[in-house]
């Protein structure tokens, strides 16, 4: 009678552990993105969260422009990356301002979304607006993943107009980027 006990007991265990990841999974987007590696530009499958999934996405895509910007104008000596720095300074934060509003009115959600890694650009050299404009292009070109994918996944109006205007903006900045590239290091 022991015997069967211990095994009732550890099949319920397992049973209920079981259930309760399913639920989790179910009702929280941001259960499964814990397994997962967070900084990949696959916003998952087109279900209730992925706009959620889009819009924490984007706070972080944002925040990371930031955090680049940050160093670019702290540093950089060059007067375009400077302008650059303070446009991206004052404009992600309305971006963000907006996401962060869509996510408390749809979803009831106002947890903060985590400030994302973003490369150390160093100290001032000959080469630290080349690092820059690298970073800056290979952020604009993770970015437009993104809204290349909730494009095809989301049937929210918002949303896909979030996506075009994003995508617009970071196309554009990244011939920009490239042309400054090309001119200042002939890369």
């Amino acid at each position: 009678m022991n015997k069967i006990s211990v095994y009732l007991a550890t099949a319920l265990i397992i049973v209920f552990t079981v259930i309760g990841v399913g639920i989790g999974y179910y009702y929280n987007p941001q259960y499964s993105l814990t397994m997962y590696d967070k900084t990949t530009m696959d916003l998952g499958r087109a279900d209730r969260w992925l706009d959620l999934r889009y819009i924490d996405a984007m706070i972080a895509h944002h925040r990371g422009a930031v955090l680049i910007a940050q160093q670019a104008q702290a540093k950089s000596q060059r007067p375009e990356i400077k302008e650059l720095a303070a446009t991206i300074l004052k404009d992600e934060s309305a971006a963000i301002d907006e996401l962060y509003r869509w996510k408390r009115e749809w979803y009831g959600d106002v947890r903060p979304v985590r400030d994302p890694l973003v490369p150390n650009l160093g100290n001032y050299d000959d080469k630290f607006d080349l690092r820059f404009l690298n970073a800056l292009i290979f952020h604009h070109e993770s970015g437009i993943l993104m809204t290349r994918d909730v494009r095809t996944k989301s049937s929210r109006a918002e949303i896909l107009n979030n996506a075009d205007t994003v995508e617009n903006f970071l196309s554009g900045g990244i011939k920009m980027l490239k042309d400054w590239r090309k001119q200042w290091y002939n890369v």
